[in-house]
């Protein structure tokens, strides 16, 4: 059996702050580098950015191999100890990712151990890339990233032995050396000549920003809240209504107000406002760099800003957001999550996803299939897969919020036999359903980081996405960078189709929203 090592870190600056993450995969025999992860997330706190990129290791190592066993390695006390079990969580920010964490691999599939900041030095300059890129108005890239060459060795026979920033840029420049004479035909003269000039202005350039890169590498620290549109705590998920099921899908628009954050532009701006005048004279650095490189600037600028995107960021991500169709629930409209009795379609639910499927045919454009794992969205993807001639591919992050106790109970049952907390669960996000539920804060911070691995897994392509009332909302309001009331603002209706398209600067553009006109 494989075994990876994860390595993890995340920080903050400012406390909270503007915050990324970095992950490091590695195999444990070789030692050789598997995978690199690294992201951006807005305001957020030290743990939760530390707790984030955890998450991203192990979902990168479960990609890699799942049945592999993973030893997890962070500086991070709070978080080793926590998911070693031998320290509570309280927090309610950490609670839901902790869970999802624990869910990656089948419990006793990995293991936990803390190690001295020194030595995670990877996964730390991993995570400042990614606040760089997001000071910027930029995704990281791991085309650009220097920390693997910058990153102390692993110890062996010292324990803390210093990293060798000549020799890492060494190692740079014999890569672009390599490339350099591979790329340049023998016997051209000067055209040959003229592109390893070329070549050799790109590598200083590339030398210049590693340098400073490395100069900005500043670990934030603190505990503090996590706002970021892909996994806050405090981002509302959806249930379907506030005054009735998620099954059913209609909303009352009642209930007290709830906080969140918007993401997008208000972050990158609170990301500029921290770097100042620095990071403006990075930037320009960085262009002048590059104008006399003598290179092309496209729009790989990544500005997430709403409005009008660069025109060639390639073509996006697009998931098709389909509703499984009715249950015997549906029309009754009760809870019915992932805790309940899984119900079947009935067979109004099963005519209308043949009805969606031929409308999903006529179209075309479906390259894959990606179904929740309860019995009815299987069943309606199973029907559309086939007749589209694809195959269904499961995930468990595209499941409904469990609603605890409340499961196959109407909204005016729960009412007179629960009112305390369902009056609680309308007023916060971040309250669960009676005995245990999920709260729609947890499933918002499930389905960010649902999204993110399937917008990386299927960049470029159409994908159907057969899920649920409240996984839809919440990733039709999480690319809006909607407040979490405008969940309740939204209809949904079973076998509807939504369509959502992720672009490669991190923008978000929402085209369809509840279509049912395959269903008259």
């Amino acid at each position: 059996m494989r075994e990876f090592i994860v390595e993890a870190d995340g920080g903050s600056r400012g406390n909270p702050g503007p915050a990324g993450y970095g992950a490091v995969v590695s195999d444990a025999a070789t030692g050789e580098t598997m995978r690199e992860t690294a992201e951006y997330i807005g305001v957020a706190t030290n743990n939760v950015a530390e707790y984030r990129g955890l998450l991203a290791g192990l979902l990168a190592a479960r990609e890699l191999d799942p049945t592999a066993t993973v030893h997890v390695r962070m500086d991070s006390k709070l978080v080793i100890e926590q998911m070693s079990g031998r320290w509570k969580i309280k927090h309610p920010d950490m609670k839901p990712l902790a869970t999802q964490a624990a869910r990656v691999f089948p419990p006793g599939q990995v293991t936990y151990e803390w190690m001295p900041r020194s030595q995670n030095k990877h996964a730390d300059r991993l995570a400042n890339e990614a606040m760089d890129a997001g000071a910027r108005g930029e995704r990281w890239s791991d085309a650009a990233s220097t920390a693997e060459l910058h990153a102390a060795p692993r110890p062996a026979a010292t324990p803390e032995p210093p990293g060798d920033a000549a020799a890492g840029a060494a190692r740079v420049r014999g890569a672009l050396a390599a490339g350099r004479a591979a790329a340049v035909p023998a016997g051209r003269g000067p055209d040959a000549a003229r592109a390893a000039a070329q070549l050799d202005t790109r590598a200083a350039t590339a030398r210049a920003e590693a340098d400073v890169r490395a100069a900005r590498a500043v670990g934030g620290a603190g505990v503090v809240r996590d706002d970021a549109d892909a996994g806050v705590a405090r981002d509302g998920g959806d249930g379907g209504a506030r005054a009735v099921s998620a099954e059913a899908g209609v909303g009352s628009g009642g209930g007290g107000a709830v906080s969140g954050s918007v993401p997008g532009e208000a972050d990158v701006r609170a990301a500029k406002a921290v770097g100042g005048a620095e990071a403006a004279r990075v930037e320009a650095g960085t262009r002048a760099a590059t104008a006399e490189a003598g290179a092309d600037a496209p729009a790989a600028k990544a500005v997430a800003s709403p409005g009008w995107a660069p025109a060639d960021m390639g073509a996006p991500a697009t998931f098709v957001l389909l509703r499984h169709g009715e249950t015997p629930l549906t029309p009754q409209k009760r809870f019915s999550g992932s805790g309940g009795t899984d119900p079947s379609l009935s067979g109004t639910g099963r005519e209308q996803a043949e009805r969606a499927a031929v409308m999903l045919a006529r179209r075309g454009t479906i390259q894959a299939v990606v179904s929740s794992p309860l019995a009815r969205t299987r069943e309606t993807a199973g029907i559309v897969a086939a007749r589209l001639g694809l195959d269904v591919s499961i995930d468990d992050g595209l499941r409904e919020t469990d609603f605890g106790a409340w499961e196959g109970l109407t909204f005016a049952e729960v009412r007179e036999r629960h009112p305390d907390d369902l009056n609680a669960w309308l007023a916060s996000p971040d309250a669960e359903p009676t005995g245990g539920g999920e709260s729609f804060a947890a499933t918002a911070t499930r389905l960010a980081a649902t999204r993110d691995k399937l917008v990386a897994a299927h960049a470029g392509r159409t994908v159907l996405l057969v899920t649920h009332v409240t996984p839809i909302k919440t990733l039709v309001r999480l690319a809006l960078g909607a407040p979490p009331e405008s969940l309740f603002r939204m209809e949904l209706s079973a076998a509807s189709l939504s369509v959502v398209a992720y672009y490669a600067d991190g923008n978000a553009s929402v085209r369809l929203l509840n279509d049912t006109s395959h269903l008259r």
